[in-house]
């Protein structure tokens, strides 16, 4: 995205908040606001994110694609690989995916990625790919720490924000783009399934009224993780309806 416009924020509320009032107001595809700090960041299921001045990233992305409603979900997906592909890039070579939405590193929680869909109509408007990475957090409170982790605590360095935020862009523009030309997810489906950390592993699928433990297997091309029940039938887990979990932990 030639000539990014970038809206900077000491301390906001939200992101993605920040996102959906200049989309609302005419802003273009390819629009970032990143904050220092938020007082209102938010995860899935209207979870809390805690988003201290730590010298971490929290950034949402407007997006404008001419897709169907029901593929928006996969652009979870498509932000989640290109995180982890720049992470490994930066020497984080055991940094995995928590589908659908998480990364993780030793086994904790370092990522996270929001994504919010606006209709007009039955057509899209706008989405919000919204991504809080803990950076340079050096400690975290007693409830978070066997869950969570930053890249500092990891690597023992401090992160430059700017430019892993620049890296991430890039690269998100790449994969963003093929996935307009594919409308599917077949071109990183491999290299997706080889960074899952829910692949090979018994996980607790949370429907709504409904929780079972199956064997997860991996990532169709729309994005589905697949599971194998404990009566060997296999079925496809659609993000935007259930929640995945570990059996035995966060993973």
């Amino acid at each position: 995205m030639e000539n990014r416009n970038i809206i900077y924020y000491q301390k906001t509320d939200s992101t993605n908040m920040r996102i959906e009032e200049l989309a609302r107001n005419g802003a273009a595809h390819g629009t970032v606001v990143v904050a220092e700090e938020q007082t209102a960041g938010r995860g899935r299921r209207g979870r809390r994110w805690e988003s201290p001045p730590d010298g971490n990233i929290y950034m949402s992305v407007l997006l404008r694609p001419e897709i169907e409603a029901d593929k928006a979900p996969m652009l979870t997906l498509v932000m989640a690989y290109s995180i982890a592909t720049v992470l490994q890039n930066q020497g984080y070579e055991d940094v995995q995916i928590k589908w659908p939405n998480d990364l993780i590193i030793s086994r904790k929680k370092v990522c996270g990625i929001l994504t919010e869909m606006h209709l007009q109509g039955a057509e899209i408007d706008y989405v919000t790919v919204g991504v809080g990475i803990n950076a340079n957090t050096k400690q975290f409170p007693s409830e978070l720490q066997d869950k969570a982790t930053s890249l500092s605590l990891e690597s023992g360095r401090t992160e430059e924000c700017d430019l892993l935020i620049e890296n991430i862009l890039q690269r998100f523009d790449e994969e963003y783009n093929q996935f307009l030309k594919e409308k599917n997810l077949s071109f990183l489906q491999e290299a997706y399934n080889q960074l899952l950390a829910n692949r090979e592993r018994e996980v607790q699928v949370l429907e709504p009224g409904n929780a079972y433990t199956a064997y997860a297997l991996g990532i169709n091309q729309n994005g589905e993780l697949i599971v194998r029940t404990h009566e060997g039938t296999e079925q496809a887990v659609f993000a935007g309806e259930v929640s995945v979990r570990g059996v035995y932990g966060y993973i």
